[in-house]
């Protein structure tokens, strides 16, 4: 495990949170640890540039996700408390009300199953720039990470059209949120000593200049 900070936490998770009309006006959460633009410029330029590895043997359960955080609270469930508004959940810690405002396209659910948890670098691009070499606990700590911004309530049906893409092949839809998206992807791939790609090196310094 690195020498860098970051977190151990419990991580990828599909939040949902349904159906949105007239929710708007709440201002979407930002999750811990998003770093100034002058700070990520200089993470970035700190990381290996490199051709991506291979897929070979990847496999999501080699990132074991959902674990429990505090007594019935897994990683998804402490993700939409945490990120939620107003939210209020059953015995089993499961959200029994509340909100949740995507920044990644700026709309709100009611409901969390059409809320998805991101990672803000996915598992599938953690394995092919480094990932493939840790250890169990050191990718079980990369996918539960409440720590650092890896981890974003965000609507189901963006987060699945990201997929496993990076930067150069996926942007936020909203223009307005790329700084953000930039400084907090920057910072999770230097925490994790993980490599960038010529392409996705070029797309987060453009992503930057938009700060």
């Amino acid at each position: 495990m690195s020498g860098k900070a970051f977190g151990v936490c419990v991580a990828s998770l599909v939040l949902a949170a349904g159906a949105v009309a007239g929710l708007g006006g709440t201002a979407a959460a930002t999750p811990p640890g998003v770093p100034s633009a002058a700070t990520a410029a200089r993470e970035l330029a700190a990381l290996t540039v490199a051709a991506d590895g291979s897929m070979s043997g990847y496999d999501r359960d080699k990132f074991p996700h959902w674990h429990t955080v505090s007594g019935s609270c897994d990683t998804r469930e402490t993700v939409l408390d945490r990120d939620g508004d107003g939210v209020e959940a059953g015995s089993d810690c499961a959200p029994t009300s509340g909100s949740w405002t995507s920044p990644y396209d700026g709309d709100t659910w009611s409901q969390p199953s059409d809320v998805d948890i991101d990672h803000m670098v996915p598992l599938a691009a953690a394995w092919r720039t480094g990932a493939s070499s840790w250890t169990a606990a050191r990718r079980e700590a990369f996918a539960n990470d409440l720590d650092s911004p890896q981890l974003w309530a965000v609507t189901d049906n963006v987060n699945q059209s990201k997929g496993d893409q990076t930067p150069d092949t996926w942007k936020p839809p909203l223009e307005s949120e790329w700084c953000e998206y930039s400084r907090a992807y920057t910072h999770v791939k230097y925490l994790y000593d993980l490599t960038v790609n010529a392409a996705e090196e070029g797309a987060l310094e453009d992503m930057l200049a938009t700060c």
